[in-house]
């Protein structure tokens, strides 16, 4: 059988999954940490639970990708390099350009450096490790599948912020949301599980890790979504704020003695979300162990970042004119019950309940509502990788 490696890249980092297809059967995993700095760290997991690591100055992703590949037959995971038919790549920007998963040439390539300015921390790590892999495997399918791409169906009403039309006809000025490739996998999943087409369902996907968004999923397709422009917008995050009003920046800036607007975007990617509010950490589980000990301003973070998931929620049951499924998905929704539970309790009105048994579990796919709940509330871990794959899988000749 043919093998696909799907291919998340980022500045200083390569994860990656190897997939035997059309199984869907997972060969191998790992992750380059640290690329062009010193002692570079370099992980696989492969077989019955084995793991090759080690560290090395791995000075780009071409250097990555090389070492990859050979380590891949000196472990014997593949026999040749022939086994590999596909590569997948996630590209976090794909504008209004592309609406679909696309097979990559060199215009493809040059497109994806050109949306930079709408992702630059992330579009042009995606083209670097691109390049890597067309350099090393030039003549496998190669296709890059965009987070923004799942939200194309947006309409106007919902994708375009109120502010004058030249701004959108000159500069592409609009909402495009993120996290796409997750939110069309537990949508499409949770109608599955479920056994209803999801043609016929309406269903809030809440992607909740230390980036967070929700999405509006009617009828198979996104409809509304929480991130904006940049995914600086939407939900309380780890270091994110998430939705502000413009003009707190500008009073922050005086008083602050701030001269740069780019330090102000800064801080509101970096310094602020959960970690900002708490002062403890940005990450849920510190959190919560804080709020758990008294610490108020933990508690307050933890306060409003059910707050604003459950008021998204809430919004997009209006938007749709209803709510059929509730998914909770990603590092927070696929393992803090406590969160699962406090934005649930808090949908009551909807006719949504969480069954606390059910809901006391980590990262294990299963419906946690109860049975007489009118909404399905399903904790979904996802699959971002597999569904690469699977669009690589499509798109072969």
């Amino acid at each position: 059988m043919s093998k696909t490696i799907s291919i998340n890249a980022g500045s200083s980092s390569l994860k990656w999954k190897l997939f035997e297809m059309p199984d869907e059967v997972v060969v191998a995993s790992g992750i380059v940490e640290r690329i062009g700095l010193p002692d570079s760290i370099f992980t696989i997991k492969y077989g019955d639970g084995q793991k090759y690591e080690t560290t090395a100055d791995i000075q780009d992703h071409e250097v990555a990708v090389e070492m990859l590949l050979e380590q891949l037959t000196e472990l014997n995971i593949i026999e040749s390099f022939d086994e590999i038919t596909g590569v997948g790549h996630r590209v976090v920007a794909g504008g209004e350009k592309f609406s679909e998963s696309t097979l990559i040439d060199d215009d493809v390539i040059q497109a994806i450096e050109d949306l930079a300015e709408f992702a630059p921390l992330h579009n042009p790590a995606n083209a670097t490790g691109i390049k890597a892999f067309k350099k090393v495997l030039p003549d496998i399918t190669s296709v890059a599948v965009f987070d923004t791409s799942f939200h194309t169906s947006m309409p106007k009403k919902n994708y375009l912020y109120s502010i004058p039309m030249q701004y959108y006809e000159k500069h592409n000025a609009r909402r495009y949301g993120a996290h796409g490739t997750s939110h069309r996998y537990v949508s499409n999943r949770a109608a599955e599980i479920i056994g209803q087409p999801i043609e016929d369902l309406k269903i809030v996907t809440a992607h909740l890790g230390n980036g967070a968004s929700i999405t509006a999923v009617d009828g198979g397709k996104s409809v509304d979504t929480s991130m904006g422009f940049t995914p600086l917008a939407g939900v309380t995050m780890g270091t994110r704020s998430g939705d502000i009003d413009p003009s707190l920046l500008p009073f922050i800036m005086r008083k602050e003695g701030i001269a740069d607007i780019n330090e102000m975007v800064r801080i509101l990617n970096n310094e602020s979300g959960l970690k900002g509010l708490s002062g403890v950490s940005s990450d849920m589980r510190d959190i919560e162990s804080a709020a758990a000990e008294g610490n108020e301003d933990a508690q307050v973070a933890l306060d409003i970042f059910n707050d604003r998931v459950r008021k998204y929620i809430g919004q997009y049951a209006a938007t749709m004119n209803g709510i059929d499924v509730l998914v909770f998905t990603a590092g927070i929704g696929e393992n803090a019950a406590n969160v699962r539970q406090a934005v649930a309790d808090g949908l009551s009105f909807l006719g949504l309940k969480v069954d606390p048994d059910k809901n006391d579990v980590r990262g294990e796919e299963r419906i946690i509502s109860t049975d007489d709940s009118k909404v399905k509330v399903l904790l979904i871990p996802t699959d971002e990788e597999l569904m690469i794959a699977r669009d690589v899988e499509a798109l072969k000749d």
